[in-house]
């Protein structure tokens, strides 16, 4: 699977004051600027409704990722396999198509992952021709376990230059074949604003007021989390006019060796050792 190294996050578009209309409007931006992967799940508000909705017929042009494990709306308790086989099948309606291209558990703890019954559900879904392919999405010690439980085709972990904790894991995973998705890969912009207490990326801004990084700005974060192990990274907005932007952030290319090592050595100065990944 061939993935574009920019890949659009659904989550922001499941608001219900998106419309159906500026989902068009931005998917249509995204794939004719050189994206190639949609990303959602179901706990994304309206957001596998709205792509399907607007993109079912261009679906040959894009790689379709969603998720499962939690209930939402069905009856059952998370990572259940049957709420599993069902969360699936909803999934596939919701978005009209007949398969993902990735199929992603979302989350779920490492006590759960150990128990095999959710690695199960997907291995059958992906036999029933329901996913191409399946991966696992989380951090730290449920993430290494399962990169190195031989089950997934691909990963997804956060990764950012305030959130390195998962590099080492994330290099094993390539090296062992796998695929690696990363989200949160510019730390929420935190380093630009300073977010609420109950913003996602208050941790982050907390975090980059110790790091104290001589120069930050998106496209340099950007540009960092695509030096480190990752295929492709996931980038959600509501503003079409972004994917044009953030190809002209990449346009310079790589960041240069020197200035990416600098963000890893300032991290390994400062950061402690609860400075986990943030699932």
């Amino acid at each position: 699977m061939e993935v574009s190294v920019l890949g659009f996050g659904g989550a922001w578009i499941g608001a219900e004051e998106v419309s159906p209309e500026t989902v068009r409007t931005l998917l249509d931006a995204a794939l004719d600027a050189g994206l190639n992967v949609i990303d959602t799940a179901p706990v994304y508000g309206e957001s596998e409704e709205k792509i399907g909705a607007t993109m079912s017929g261009r679906r040959n042009d894009f790689l379709l990722f969603s998720k499962c494990g939690e209930a939402e709306g069905l009856e059952g308790e998370d990572w259940e396999p049957d709420v599993i086989r069902r969360s699936v099948e909803r999934s596939l309606k919701r978005l009209r198509t007949d398969r993902l291209d990735l199929l992603t558990i979302h989350t779920c703890d490492l006590d759960t992952l150990k128990k095999g019954d959710v690695v199960e559900a997907v291995r059958r879904a992906k036999e029933e021709g329901k996913t191409r392919f399946v991966a696992y999405s989380g951090d730290n010690e449920a993430l290494a376990y399962a990169v190195d439980l031989g089950a997934f085709d691909a990963v997804m972990a956060s990764v950012n230059v305030a959130d390195q904790a998962n590099l080492e894991t994330l290099e094993r995973a390539v090296g062992e074949g796998l695929g690696v998705i990363a989200k949160r890969p510019v730390a929420n912009a935190a380093f630009a604003r300073v977010p609420d207490e109950n913003d996602y990326g208050r941790a982050y801004y907390e975090r980059l007021q110790k790091l104290q990084y001589p120069a930050m700005d998106v496209g340099f974060a950007l540009r960092w989390t695509l030096t480190q192990a990752v295929h492709t990274a996931i980038v959600g907005t509501t503003e079409p006019a972004q994917w044009q932007e953030d190809a002209a952030l990449l346009a310079g290319g790589p960041l240069p060796v020197e200035a990416a090592e600098a963000i890893g050595r300032r991290w390994r100065e400062v950061a402690p050792n609860d400075w986990i990944g943030l699932t």
